[in-house]
C-alpha cells in the first residue's frame, strides 16, 4: 500500500499473508511510509472484532447481552474501534521496549506498523469468544492458544521486521507466555462468574424473590 492511499483487498491478502505465513510476510514488511496505514489496519480490525462481539451480543453468547440486549452489543462495537486505536499506540510503545531489551529496531513507526499487523488476531479472538458460553474450559484452552499464536506472530515480527536477536528474544517470549496464561486463566475466570451472576440475575428464582421484597 503506497504512502496516502488505501488498497483494501492489498490489505486482504496482507492479512492473510501474516496469519498463514508470518515469517515471510515480516521479513519483506515495510516499516517506513507514514502513520495511515497502520492507524486504518488497526480501524478495521477493531471493527470486524466489535460486529463479531455485537452478533454474539444479540445471541446473549456475551457477558450483558441478556441483561442490556442491543444497546451493549452496539457499545461494544465502538469500544473495540476506540480500543483497537488506543491499543495501537500503547501497544507500539510496550513492543519498543520489548524491541530495545531484544536489542531491536526502536524506530517508533516501525513498531506501531508491526503493531498493526499483529492485531489481525483481534477479529479471530473475538470470533471465538463465545466458546467460555458454551464450556468454560474449553474457552480457557482456546484464549491460550489464541494468545500462543499471538506471541508466535510478535516473535517473527521482532526477528525479521525489528531485527531482534533471537537468542533475547526467545527469552523475553516465554516470560511473556508465562505472564499470558496467567492473565488468560485469571481473566477467564472473572468472566465465568460474571456469566453465573448474569444467569442468576436471569434466574425464575431471583425474579421471584425480587417480587417478593416489592
Amino acid at each position: 500500500m503506497s504512502n496516502g492511499t488505501f488498497d483494501f483487498n492489498e490489505f486482504i491478502q496482507e492479512s492473510k499473508e501474516v496469519l498463514v505465513n508470518p515469517k515471510s510476510y515480516f521479513s519483506a514488511m515495510k516499516t517506513s511510509g507514514g502513520m495511515t496505514e497502520p492507524l486504518i489496519k488497526a480501524i478495521i480490525y477493531g471493527a470486524i472484532a466489535g460486529a463479531i462481539s455485537f452478533i454474539w451480543g444479540i445471541l446473549h453468547f456475551s457477558v450483558g447481552g441478556s441483561l442490556f440486549g442491543d444497546v451493549a452489543g452496539i457499545g461494544m462495537f465502538f469500544a473495540y474501534i476506540l480500543g483497537s486505536v488506543i491499543g495501537l499506540f500503547i501497544g507500539a510503545v510496550i513492543l519498543l521496549v520489548i524491541s530495545s531489551i531484544c536489542k531491536g529496531s526502536t524506530d517508533f513507526e516501525a513498531n506501531v506498523r508491526v503493531t498493526a499487523a499483529v492485531m489481525v488476531v483481534m477479529p479471530i479472538s473475538a470470533l471465538l469468544g463465545f466458546l467460555p458460553h458454551i464450556n468454560f474450559y474449553l474457552g480457557i484452552f482456546v484464549q491460550i492458544c489464541v494468545n500462543l499464536f499471538y506471541l508466535w506472530l510478535l516473535y517473527n515480527a521482532l526477528i525479521e521486521s525489528l531485527k531482534a536477536k533471537p537468542e533475547t528474544t526467545k527469552i523475553v517470549m516465554y516470560i511473556l507466555i508465562a505472564l499470558l496464561a496467567i492473565f488468560t486463566l485469571l481473566g477467564l475466570g472473572a468472566k465465568r462468574r460474571a456469566n453465573q451472576f448474569m444467569n442468576e440475575f436471569n434466574s425464575s428464582e431471583f425474579k421471584e424473590q425480587m417480587e417478593q421484597t416489592k
